[in-house]
């Protein structure tokens, strides 16, 4: 059901002189229900949802047929290395930028790898959470509005409605819970501004309500955090500071297991653990492989800045 975000506490964001001009305009919702957030459909737009639809579940089989018998191999050293009862006290969130950057072949490979990748988790009996996050509108939305009317204050923090949706709960234990949510990834209008640190500290207070003993977060974007109407009015860094405090944040207290996949680019030096692919239609396989390597490591905390094994 759509609710009113809930935003991290003052001292958190003071303790990084992190502001937010007002959370009124926020909204989480079920990827079901992403319709009541967005505009209705064009005509245009209509079409190119039925287009990229289409290219998911038929022009992509070979694809995922592929990717599902790549992916035998890796379950199998799974499940060899760590006990069924360990498997089920563990859950995988993975976070999807849904910034317009990703429109394209970059969202479709990533609507689809995320698919796999539910059934890949929860098959080996492991929790898994897919989560993606924008904003509801270009230019500020209602909050810039809102500031307008209030005569521009100068320095107003973050200056932007917050999108996030749940395209898959991690309490939902089904062995798949369809492809259907994944459908709402490749609407046209769904991509626009991504602010990364406050979605990271919304993926990680959902994963502090669920009673898994092992949380693992990877993060699933093409590039910097960029909102134009948050950092027209503040520092050009305001929203790369911040998500490397909360990243750091994270490192420290070791509430969760930060990673993160870049797609078409490197990942930022502050993430503990990195991996990244070229193409799109290399998401699948790679973040599979990332997965598993994070999985068998099985230390139950962050690991050090060296990032992954060769």
């Amino acid at each position: 059901m759509s609710e009113i975000f809930s935003m991290p506490n003052e001292s958190d964001r003071l303790s990084n002189q992190y502001r937010v001009y007002t959370s009124r305009y926020d909204r989480i919702v079920d990827a079901d229900e992403l319709g009541t957030v967005l505009e209705s459909l064009s005509h245009k737009n209509q079409r190119l949802l039925d287009e990229a639809w289409d290219e998911f579940q038929t022009g992509l089989l070979p694809w995922k047929t592929k990717l599902t018998l790549s992916s035998r191999e890796l379950s199998e050293r799974i499940n060899l290395a760590i006990p069924r009862d360990r498997r089920e006290s563990t859950i995988v969130s993975l976070l999807f930028d849904q910034s317009g950057s990703m429109r394209g072949q970059k969202m479709l490979y990533s609507a689809a790898a995320a698919d796999v990748a539910q059934e890949f988790l929860a098959t080996l009996k492991i929790g898994c959470e897919v989560l993606g996050f924008t904003t509801s509108a270009w230019c500020g939305g209602r909050s810039r509005r809102l500031w307008n009317w209030r005569l521009r204050p100068r320095n107003p923090g973050r200056l932007n409605d917050l999108l996030h949706v749940v395209f898959r709960d991690g309490l939902d234990d089904r062995a798949s819970t369809g492809n259907w949510a994944f459908r709402h990834m490749l609407r046209p209008d769904f991509p626009k501004e991504n602010i990364d640190g406050e979605a990271i500290q919304w993926a990680v207070s959902r994963l502090g309500e669920m009673g898994h003993s092992r949380k693992i977060l990877i993060v699933l974007s093409d590039g910097a955090p960029v909102d134009d109407s948050t950092l027209s009015e503040n520092d050009a860094s305001y929203l790369i500071d911040h998500l490397e405090f909360v990243v750091e944040e994270l490192n420290r207290t070791k509430v969760v297991e930060m990673a993160a996949f870049g797609i078409g680019c490197k990942a930022h030096p502050f993430y503990p653990r990195s991996r990244h692919v070229d193409a799109p239609a290399d998401i699948g396989l790679e973040l599979l492989r990332f997965i598993t390597e994070i999985l068998c490591d099985d230390k139950g905390e962050v690991l050090d800045s060296t990032g992954p094994k060769e």
